[in-house]
């Protein structure tokens, strides 16, 4: 059950990231890969600055939707 709820968490920050970012998603393999990816950038993020929580389930996409806007805002200062 533990990768399926990681894939969800990916799936549904890398829409939001996308939503927030650009205005449409990556479609669903893309969305997985940048919430994943932005789950590592959110959670390295989160512990340098010293914020830890209870990252339950909502915690989770939180953190992985924070990390994935910071992915795609670097990603986009490279494409101009």
């Amino acid at each position: 059950m533990g990768i399926l709820a990681f894939l969800f968490i990916g799936a549904v920050s890398g829409w939001l990231a996308g939503k927030i970012m650009k205005g449409e998603g990556f479609g669903l393999i893309g969305n997985i890969v940048i919430g994943i990816i932005g789950a590592i950038i959110g959670g390295y993020t989160f512990n340098f600055l010293g914020i830890v929580g209870d990252n339950g389930f909502i915690g989770s996409i939180a953190t992985s939707t924070i990390g994935a806007v910071i992915l795609l805002f670097v990603v986009s200062l490279f494409k101009k």
